[in-house]
């Protein structure tokens, strides 16, 4: 196993020992949730003061019934909704005091809630969160984790979306707050913590995870992340990046279905645009889930059932393999002559994004 490098993105000193998710959610710019705050604060302010101006004979001030004026009022209000109260000006009849009770008392609840409104925003916003995750682990089943949200992530949730996979069921995890953050921006849900700890994954729900990406920017993290996840989560399917090729054997050793060596691979890209630049485009263009064309795997449809896959050509999409009982028979082996129930089939296509 490669030795670990001092600059792995996955440091455990960043991440706390349990994990912590993150939901897509609108968010506010602070001067747009300050002025909310002064609107209502100044709004209940208003309607006391109003109210109090409305029965200005039911008060007395300072034991004399002479009506209030509107900066009594005014002031009456500043004083009861901050429960300064310093008891120069009382009502004094009885509807008075009803209005007191019934609607100017909870105007005070809302202005003090206005005032330490960040202590309660914070107590809610925790309380929801719990209340969230709770619901979402209960729920969430046959989902995509992606581990590691840098480049190699972001562009395998893209070609998922692009598929036409929810992005509610794909979960994002990464001990770094900000890409987590990216992540909730871009509609899916994320865990902070280190994934190289059991408890993180099980946060993701990793045990009823139907596939697997490990996207993390060194080949060490890979092998312990891919040893971790195939542990918790035997039937799942996982995909991991390695980027020196000579770490594949030990990441298919660790559980990894499929390796797909990143840095040789766009060695090889390069090499075969500069041989062929027709041919560099037609593979840029495979890997580009955008738009023109695409490769997709798909069950057949009923019009398809006896034909040849040699047929599907005259329809725009090239038969690459058929898979029939979990064995792929790729196109160059001639082993399938006609297509079966049940059968899925390996396909380059036109892609339904446009560039």
């Amino acid at each position: 196993m490669p030795p670990a490098s001092k600059h792995s993105t996955f440091r455990p000193d960043e991440a706390d020992s349990s994990a912590l998710l993150r939901f897509p959610e609108r968010r506010f710019s602070p001067m747009r949730n300050i002025g909310v705050r002064v609107g209502v604060a100044v709004a209940a302010l208003v309607v006391t003061t109003v109210l109090v101006y409305a029965e200005q004979d039911c008060y007395q001030d300072r034991g004399e019934m002479t009506g209030l004026s509107w900066i009594d009022a005014f002031y009456y209000a500043t004083v009861t909704l901050s429960t300064t109260g310093y008891g120069d000006i009382t009502p004094v009849c009885e509807s008075a005091r009803l209005v007191n009770s019934l609607i100017i008392t909870p105007l005070r609840f809302l202005f003090l809630i206005v005032l330490v409104g960040t202590t309660i925003e914070v107590l809610t916003r925790r309380t929801r969160e719990q209340i969230r995750s709770n619901r979402w682990r209960s729920h969430v089943n046959d989902h995509t984790v992606i581990i590691g949200y840098g480049v190699k992530g972001r562009s395998a949730a893209r070609s998922l979306v692009d598929a036409g996979v929810p992005t509610t069921s794909i979960v994002v995890v990464s001990p770094d707050r900000t890409a987590v953050d990216e992540a909730a921006r871009d509609g899916f849900v994320g865990v902070i913590g280190d994934a190289r700890r059991e408890e993180v994954l099980i946060d993701a729900a990793i045990e009823r995870a139907s596939r697997i990406v490990v996207a993390t920017n060194e080949d060490d993290t890979s092998i312990l992340v891919t040893l971790t996840a195939r542990r918790l989560s035997p039937q799942a399917t996982i995909v991991a990046a390695v980027r020196e090729s000579q770490n594949a054997e030990i990441l298919r050793q660790s559980g990894a279905n499929t390796v797909i060596p990143t840095a040789e691979s766009a060695g090889r890209l390069m090499g075969l645009s500069l041989m062929s630049s027709t041919a560099g485009e037609i593979m840029e263009d495979l890997l580009d889930s955008g738009g023109g064309l695409e490769v997709t795997e798909r069950d057949i449809t009923r019009d398809e059932l006896g034909k040849s896959p040699m047929d599907l050509d005259a329809h725009g999409q090239i038969v690459l393999a058929v898979i029939r009982d979990g064995i792929s028979h790729r196109f160059d082996t001639n082993g399938i002559r006609r297509l079966e129930t049940g059968d899925r089939l390996v396909v380059i296509r036109h892609s339904h994004g446009e560039r």
